[in-house]
């Protein structure tokens, strides 16, 4: 299998301030002080050197991993509570408010998500001018770079209103961004995937950056383009982030909110009427489980199953994979509406569950007749196949734009599981940019709050 994983630790450079007090310090003294070499501390323009750009790529590659799979409130955690694959056993509304689907502006672990999507983005735009000039050779070692804010933008367009801003800086000077529609949020993913593709070559990353494409494009509605982009990765291809015990910043964070006795969040079966079953029995070797005794962090939430999907803080995550390329041409294939197409697609993914896990996932029975049920089953298998990887809200949203759906007919509806503080969900479909944007004079809130 043409695997790829990447981790990295600690941030590589850390800040080192030397406070003097008055007066009692002598200048010997004070020359002492400064004159000391630490090996582990490096400055701002250490970094514009071949020696000092991989650290500083090392460290994109560790930023992007806690704001999508690391902390208990990364991407993929944060998106699946507002969707279907978990609720929260919280007693907290930074957690328990996404899950009902009535999100505000004051959410300081909706901050901390929001911020460190940007730190991960920004360091990206900064990490690449500077390998560019620096350290050029790999190249594909720009081209994931660039994927890898590629990746960031989707995750803007996917979890949050119409409107994010992308403002940057380079250590002297902060730029204040424009607000953004969802669109062109996704375009300028498209841009940095683009960007990703000419510095890989013929490196094996190049099929990261594709699959971005791919995403990106699906988002827009642009289906033929997106199965082409998509055309030569293996189906074999994963690339993975992976995580590690050694400090909390490395830890899996699906791991911790969903494993550990008094975790902060639990998988259930059709939440809020949604029609998907995460937990099947015997279980689906895509979504494996097991039943336990542990109990939510709200001491009300009893028996939680355990997923097995992330076994321990160690465990790696599929950022991107040949599975969703299949999946991708399959819905391009769609679009025709056709009986053909249908039955296309419908073979696709049976030879999927056959050949792409094992063991294998028994075939489908029956092939849909309608378009409408078409839809249907190719959104649940990519549910199915994606699980707890931060694709199911985004799906939602497109089942709303794309193909017409309502949000109460792909959003959990009716009463909230029991202990949220809200007895109904609300209408949410996606995450309100936080009250810290505010601090950017361009921005005045979201454009909208649709689909």
């Amino acid at each position: 299998m043409a695997k790829q994983q990447y981790m990295r630790g600690a941030r590589p450079w850390r800040v080192a301030a030397v406070m003097l007090a008055t007066g009692f310090v002598s200048a010997c003294s004070v020359d002492s002080v400064l004159d000391v070499t630490d090996p582990d501390v490096l400055n701002v323009s250490d970094f514009n050197s071949p020696a000092g750009a991989n650290p500083l790529r090392f460290g994109v590659i560790g930023d992007f991993a806690v704001a999508f799979s690391g902390t208990q409130d990364g991407v993929i955690v944060m998106t699946g509570n507002m969707a279907d694959e978990i609720y929260s056993t919280d007693t907290f509304d930074d957690r328990l408010l996404p899950n009902a689907r009535r999100t505000n502006e004051n959410l300081p672990s909706l901050d901390a998500t929001y911020r460190n999507l940007h730190r991960a983005r920004s360091g990206a735009s900064r990490t690449v001018t500077i390998l560019e000039e620096f350290a050029p050779t790999p190249a594909a070692n720009i081209g994931e770079v660039y994927a890898l804010r590629g990746f960031t933008e989707i995750f803007f367009a996917e979890m949050y209103c119409s409107g994010v801003p992308f403002s940057e800086e380079d250590g002297i000077t902060n730029t204040f961004g424009q607000p953004q529609t969802t669109n062109q949020i996704l375009e300028r993913a498209v841009e940095s995937f683009d960007a990703a593709i000419a510095a890989a070559g013929t490196d094996s990353r190049v099929n990261l950056a594709r699959i971005g494409k791919a995403r990106a494009l699906l988002n827009l509605g642009r289906f033929s383009e997106a199965a082409a982009a998509v055309a030569g990765v293996a189906t074999s291809y994963k690339y993975q982030i992976l995580h590690s015990s050694a400090t909390g910043r490395q830890n899996n964070g699906i791991w911790q909110a969903l494993t550990v006795n008094a975790s902060r969040y639990a998988i259930r079966n059709n939440e809020g009427g949604t029609p998907l079953a995460w937990m099947q029995t015997p279980a689906d070797p895509r979504m494996p489980w097991v039943a336990s005794s542990r109990t939510g962090f709200n001491g009300t939430a009893l028996q939680l199953p355990t997923q097995l999907k992330y076994v321990d803080r160690s465990s790696p995550v599929t950022l991107a994979d040949g599975v969703e390329a299949r999946l991708i041409e399959l819905e391009a294939t769609l679009q025709a509406n056709t009986q053909a197409a249908r039955d296309a697609v419908f073979a696709g993914l049976n030879n999927l569950r056959a050949t792409a896990v094992s063991p294998a996932v028994p075939a489908i029975a029956t092939a849909p007749t309608t378009q409408a049920a078409a839809v249907n089953l190719l959104f649940q298998e990519r549910a199915y196949w994606m699980w707890l990887t931060g694709h199911r809200l985004g799906d939602l949203r497109r089942l709303i734009r794309q193909y017409g759906r309502t949000a109460a007919q792909v959003f959990p509806t009716g009463d909230t599981p029991p202990g949220v503080a809200a007895n109904t969900y609300g209408d949410d479909v996606n995450f309100i940019i936080p009250r810290d944007e505010q601090n950017n004079p361009n921005f005045t809130g979201c454009l909208n709050r649709d689909a």
